[in-house]
C-alpha cells in the first residue's frame, strides 16, 4: 500500500466524520455508554470475584483441646498442627481469650454471662489457617485423632454454601459478561450501519467505478475504529473516575473491604476496554458494510 493511498484513506476517514459529525457523535455515544456499562459489569464481577476469594481464604478449623489435656499436650499438638500439609499459620487462644473474645461479641448483653460467676466453660483451643479451603475437609479427621483433641469445628455447611455461592458468581458472572460483549457489538454496528446507510449511494457510486472492496472498505474501518477509539477512551476515563471516587467512598466506611487496587486492576482494565472499543468499531463497520459491498 502506497503513502499516497494510506493518505487518502485517513483523509477520507476524517472527511467523513466531519461531514457527519452529528452522526459520528452519536456512534461515539453510544460506544461510550456500551463500553461504561460493560466496564462497570466487569469491575463489579471481578469484585465480587476478589471478595468470594478473600472469603475462603478466611475459613478456618478451630480445635477444642480437652479440659484434661496438659500442656505437654498443648505443645504437642501445637506441633503437629504446624507440620500438617496444608496448614499456614497456627494462633493457640487460651480459656481467659476466648471468653474475652465471646464478651466482646455479646457487647450490651455481656451481663447474661454474670450467672456463670467465676466459671469458664470456654476450653483451650488452636484457630488453624490452611492454605486453600478444599483442604478442610482433609485435615479434620487427621486433627480429630491426635491426643487431648476434643473435637474440631469449621462450619461445613457455611463452607458448602460458599463454596456453591462463589461457582455461581463466577460461573454467572463470565456468561453475562459474554451475553453483554455480544449485546455491546450489536448495538454499536447497528450505530454505524446507519451512518453506512447514509452514504449507501456514495458507495455504489464507487463499485460501479470499478473500485475493489478493500479500497471502499479502508476508510470505513477506519472510521469505526475511530468511534470505537475514542467512545471506549471516554468510557475508560469515566469508568477509572468512577472507580476512584468508589473507593474513597467505601474505605471511609468499610476500611477493610477487599477492593481490587486501582493499580494495576483498573490500568489493565481501562487498557482492554479501549482495545475491545476499538476492534467492536472496526467489527461493527465490517459487518455493516458488508450489505453493500454486494452491488
Amino acid at each position: 500500500m502506497s503513502f499516497s493511498t494510506k493518505w487518502y484513506y485517513l483523509k477520507e476517514t476524517f472527511t467523513s466524520l466531519k461531514r457527519n459529525s452529528l452522526m459520528s457523535i452519536a456512534s461515539v455515544t453510544t460506544v461510550a455508554l456500551s463500553i461504561l456499562v460493560l466496564g462497570l459489569f466487569l469491575t463489579m464481577v471481578l469484585n465480587v470475584n476478589n471478595l468470594a476469594q478473600y472469603l475462603e481464604n478466611q475459613v478456618q478449623v478451630t480445635v477444642y483441646m480437652s479440659d484434661a489435656a496438659t500442656c505437654v499436650q498443648r505443645r504437642q499438638v501445637e506441633q503437629q498442627l504446624k507440620t500438617t500439609r496444608g496448614v499456614m499459620e497456627v494462633k493457640g487462644v487460651t480459656k481467659e481469650e476466648a471468653l474475652q473474645n465471646f464478651k466482646k461479641r455479646l457487647r450490651e448483653q455481656e451481663k447474661l454471662l454474670d450467672a456463670l460467676g467465676e466459671d469458664n466453660p470456654f476450653p483451650y483451643s488452636f484457630e488453624v489457617q490452611v492454605d486453600k479451603p478444599e483442604r478442610i475437609q482433609e485435615i479434620v479427621p487427621q486433627i480429630e485423632k491426635m491426643p487431648g483433641v476434643e473435637t474440631a469445628k469449621f462450619g461445613q455447611e457455611v463452607v458448602e454454601h460458599l463454596f456453591q455461592l462463589t461457582r455461581i458468581l463466577r460461573l454467572g458472572g463470565i456468561f453475562l459478561i459474554i451475553m453483554l460483549a455480544i449485546a455491546t457489538l450489536f448495538i454499536i454496528s447497528n450505530t454505524i450501519r446507519i451512518t453506512v446507510f447514509a452514504r449507501r449511494r456514495e458507495v455504489s457510486i464507487m463499485k460501479y467505478v470499478g473500485a475493489t472492496n478493500w479500497f471502499i472498505r479502508w476508510p470505513f474501518l477506519l472510521e469505526g475504529m475511530f468511534m470505537g477509539f475514542v467512545g471506549a477512551l471516554i468510557a475508560a476515563v469515566a469508568l477509572f473516575k468512577m472507580y476512584d471516587a468508589a473507593q474513597v467512598k467505601i474505605y471511609s466506611t468499610l476500611a477493610f473491604f477487599p477492593l481490587l487496587p486501582s493499580w494495576p486492576f483498573m490500568v489493565y482494565l481501562c487498557a482492554g476496554l479501549v482495545a475491545v472499543g476499538t476492534f467492536i468499531g472496526a467489527a461493527g463497520s465490517a459487518i455493516s458494510l458488508r450489505k453493500f459491498l454486494d452491488v
